[in-house]
Parts: structure tokens; sequence; C-alpha cells
């Protein structure tokens, strides 16, 4: 009966607070407030400026934008001819795009080499930290292990509060080197205290790259074919950055305005990755695409799965939300170009899997090709919409035999490197703290003698 009551309690308080915290929607168009920092079409509120990366939703020749045609570039290098570089050459390409965003240029030969062994050497963790720290409380949710890691870091760090550059690149440095550590190894114990599997934790080789280190530690064989270790690599490149304005990004760079660490720094913008309307949002899909194998008798009917989706949206199938996930981004219209060039390392590592990852493949291929038709049909857009980078990952990290409490920290040992070099180009630029204005709406009261309440 207690439990009852303050449950009741409970549900009385939390709709006092959606009644006094609920603001009349019209007001936003009354003053013109930019609600998510964006304008009606979705373009972002400017904020800031930056030479790391820059998105387009169409390619711009002789001033007039190119539709179905959206761009990314990383320190002025289009995304395209920045993957055929190293794939050219057969190279994987994480090390060496995370030197061209750190420091601006792209490396040569030994200063890849020389950055490459950094990043080995710097790869190992304080003595005990996985066995004080990590298999201490596991969790399934490893974002939040990945954060009390973090933080934790920097208990180990005497310069932790330092925000001189060259201290924030040694933290910088050092935490991409142990981001797939903190993540794999959060995953091992979680999986063994809680779920009761056997747990094994594999040292990384030096001459491993960052893709090939996370498959290494992962497996219990160690094994991994040259296909799987590049469509890892290849994820990772192209969630690594994407420009200022995505939500993890700007609270990197919010945060870091205030003048604190970076151990609290990234912990911030875990927090903000975490979300499944960022960095989650490749869990929807596969659970999303789960529900319609279970629904949709035959996948190879186009005219079904058409149906299915058109239910998505109307709130009658999946989780009623609306939204068919990985379809449409904030900036892109027609065209994500990470899509577009990820979609053929996914082929090609169905094609290495087997006829069931080939089909499953071709189902993806499908919605791919129907969703947006579907959302033209019924909803009213500004612009094109198309299928994001995070349709196909969920389905990768899947034929990679990740777990899915895996998925969103692959986003964040892939992004760190964004929210490091935008760390650094704010300290070196900002003298102010970012605090942006909001206006009170509410009308103003009187105080009541409690009496009298």
């Amino acid at each position: 009966m207690e439990r009852l009551e303050k449950k009741e309690k409970m549900a009385y308080l939390a709709s006092q607070c959606e009644k006094y915290n609920l603001i009349d929607v019209n007001l936003y168009s009354e003053y013109d407030v930019k609600r998510g920092l964006r304008d009606l079409n979705g373009t972002g509120v400017l904020a800031g400026l930056t030479t790391i990366s820059t998105i387009y939703p169409e390619k711009i020749i002789a001033g007039k934008p190119i539709e179905a045609c959206g761009e990314l570039r990383y320190r002025g290098i289009d995304i395209n001819e920045l993957v055929a570089g190293f794939v050219n050459e057969k190279r994987f390409g994480f090390e060496e795009v995370a030197y061209l965003l750190l420091f601006g240029e792209l490396p040569n030969k030994t200063d890849l080499a020389a950055f490459h062994c950094l990043l080995a050497e710097k790869r190992t963790l304080p003595t005990n930290f996985v066995r004080d720290v990590i298999m201490k409380a596991p969790s399934s949710d490893i974002m939040n292990s990945l954060s009390r890691s973090i933080l934790t870091l920097a208990s180990y760090d005497p310069q932790a509060d330092d925000i001189s550059i060259e201290n924030v690149l040694e933290q910088s440095l050092m935490l991409i080197s142990v981001f797939p550590l903190l993540a794999i190894y959060g995953y091992h114990a979680y999986n063994h205290y809680n779920q009761g599997e056997s747990m094994y934790i594999h040292r990384p080789t030096e001459e491993l790259s960052t893709a090939e280190t996370i498959l290494t530690m992962l497996r219990p064989t160690k094994e991994y074919s040259f296909q799987e270790a590049q469509t890892l690599d290849m994820a990772l490149v192209l969630h690594m950055e994407h420009g200022g304005g995505n939500n993890s990004t700007f609270t990197t760079r919010v945060v870091t305005s205030s003048g604190t660490d970076t151990y609290s720094t990234i912990a911030a913008a875990l927090g903000s990755l975490k979300g499944p309307k960022h960095g989650g949002a490749n869990i929807k899909v596969t659970e999303m695409m789960g529900d319609l194998k279970r629904n949709v008798a035959d996948l190879t009917d186009e005219q079904a799965i058409r149906s299915y989706l058109e239910a998505v949206l109307d709130k009658e199938a999946f989780d009623r939300k609306g939204l068919i996930y990985g379809m449409g981004h904030a900036v892109y219209s027609d065209n994500d170009p990470r899509a577009a060039i990820f979609k053929n390392y996914v082929a090609k590592l169905a094609q290495e899997k087997g006829s069931e990852a080939w089909q499953e493949y071709q189902l993806y291929t499908m919605v791919e090709r129907i969703a947006p038709q579907v959302i033209n049909e019924k909803r009213k857009i500004y612009k094109g919409v198309s299928a994001n980078i995070d349709f196909f990952s969920g389905f990768v990290y899947n034929m990679l035999d990740l777990p899915e409490e895996l998925y969103t920290p692959m986003f964040a040992i892939a992004r760190i490197v964004g929210w490091s070099a935008h760390r650094i180009e704010e300290l070196v630029n900002a003298q102010k703290i970012m605090r942006p204005a909001y206006k009170e709406v509410s009308s103003d009261r009187e105080y009541i003698d409690i009496e009298s309440r």
C-alpha cells in the first residue's frame, strides 16, 4: 500500500512538472526562436567557425547546387578522395585521417609510421585499471561505463586540469588510443559478470591498426579477415567527424569554452552521443528491421515492405513513434556521402559472409529504395530524404559479430578524434564562454504565504 501511495505521489509530481514546464508551441514562432538551433528548413544556426570539417546538403559547382550530391570534407579534402587514396594503396585509413584532423595536414610515410607507433605506445591503461575500475560494477550500458572510466582516468593524471594545447593534445592522443580498450574490456566484464559468459582480456600488439585491434580484442580466437578489418576501418573513418554542429561535437565545444578539463569534456560528449537521436540511432535501425522481418511474411514482396513502412510512419508499427530509422539527416537531403561510400563495403562484407548475409543486404537495399518514396508521400518535408550512414552501420556490426552493447561505443571510438580536434580548435580561438539566450514567457506571479496556499 505504501509503495502504491509513493507511486501515485510521484505520478502527481511528474504531472505538475509537465503542467508548469509546458510552453505554447506558437510562442516559438512569435519570438522567432530557432528550435533545436535550426531554421525551419533544417539549416543549423551559425554559431561558430571551424577549419576541421564541412558538410553541405549538395555539391556547389559554379555557384549552383547539384542535388543528390551531398558533400563531406575533412580539412577541405572531399571524403570520397580521401577514402579512395588509402583504399587504392590497400592501407587502413583510421590513423591517417586522425592525423589529418588533429594536425591539419596529410602525413607523409614517415609521419604516418611515427603516428601509428605513438598511438600504439599510448594504447595501455594504468596498472590494475581494468581490475579496479572496469571490472567493478560492470554495466550493460557500455557508454556509461566509458564515461566512468574516462572520469576515473583523470585521477591518474597529475596534469588533468592543465588546458595548455600541448597537454590537451597529449591527453587527446591517449584517449584516442585507449577508447577501444575501455569499450571492449567494459563489454567483456559485463558479459562475464552479468551474463555468465567466459571472459578474456587480449592485449593488442603494436603493429595492428585500430580496426584490427578492436577485432583482436573482441574475439576469443583473435582472428579476422582483411575484408572485416577494412569494413570496420571504413566505419571508423566515416564516423570520425561530421562538422562542428552535430550534438556531441557542439557539446564538446560548449563545455570546452568553460575552461574545464579534457576528461570532463569528453564525458559530456559521450553523454550526448549516447542519445537515441544521435549515436544510438543504429540500434533503432536494427530493431526496426528485426520487427519488419517478424511481421512481413515474404521479404521479397515490395508491396508488403511498403505497407509495413507506411504503418511505421502512421505510428501503427514498430515503436509507434512514426519514424523510419536510418532515413534522413539534419543537413543532407537526397544523399549522405558517408552512406554512399559505406554501402560498397557493406556489400563486399555481405558477399564474404555468405548467402544469408547477402539476402539481408538485399532487404536493406530494398528498404533504402522504398522508404524515401513512402516518406515523400506521407510527410510534408522541406528537402529530400535518403538513407544515412546509421542505416547500414548496425547491419555491418552484426555481420562482424559485434554485440549490440558495442554499437554506440564504436561510434564513440571513431568520434573521439573529431571531438579532440574541435576541443583544441576551441581552446586556440575562443575567448568567451558560450552562453545563448532564453526568453522567459511566463506571467508575473506574486508570492503566496505558506498558510494561504
